[in-house]
């Protein structure tokens, strides 16, 4: 799986995992190109993954992160294996971060530029991350721009604009919208095992 210069490779076994990475290296090397072994691992990951984590002890299998997504072993509801994903914390972080900053500079504008800015922002979030198994994630990450409103809102001038029932109030009149799933990825399932 590739987007730009980010791919995911999967494979049944750790010896293929580890025999594709050293030839891709090699590969790789005639073009004087090398691969970023920071951000370069070998995790046993999926359904078999799992079973040989467990085996060495370890209580979880490991995570990666792809495309703005942690990707994690679960269970569906019929307690089967399942590969799941959910928002990555580094990219929550770093809109949440951006918010604040932008709330911080126009904290004074009119009321229904700032609420419309933020209908718009999440609608855009809602659209990349309302994936199948995502939507607590999402939910909390609209809760959190909520509590950032609230905060701001209420350093628009010296004395405290909103206690939480009037910001419920307020949130009437002007609403943010709610997640719903927009995609649902497990139309076209594969067993991995290993992912580098």
């Amino acid at each position: 799986m590739r987007y730009a210069d980010d791919f995911v490779c999967c494979f049944q076994s750790r010896s293929e995992a580890e025999q594709f990475f050293e030839s891709l290296k090699l590969r790789l090397k005639k073009f004087n190109l090398e691969i970023a072994e920071d951000k370069t691992k070998i995790i046993p990951f999926g359904k078999f993954g799992e079973k040989d984590v467990k085996q060495k002890g370890n209580s979880k299998p490991a995570t990666f992160d792809f495309l703005g997504f942690t990707h994690y072993c679960g269970k569906s509801k019929q307690g089967k294996f399942r590969l799941k994903r959910k928002s990555s914390r580094k990219k929550v972080q770093g809109k949440l971060k951006e918010s604040k900053q932008w709330l911080k500079i126009n904290r004074n504008k009119d009321i229904h530029i700032i609420m419309d800015r933020f209908r718009r922002s999440l609608i855009g979030y809602y659209n990349y991350y309302c994936i199948t198994d995502n939507t607590q994630s999402v939910n909390k990450f609209r809760d959190k721009i909520g509590y950032l409103l609230y905060k701001w809102l209420n350093r628009r001038s010296q004395r405290k604009s909103f206690n939480w029932d009037k910001f419920r109030l307020f949130l009437n009149k002007y609403p943010l919208p709610y997640a719903r799933i927009k995609v649902n990825i497990y139309d076209l399932r594969k067993e991995i095992s290993y992912i580098m």
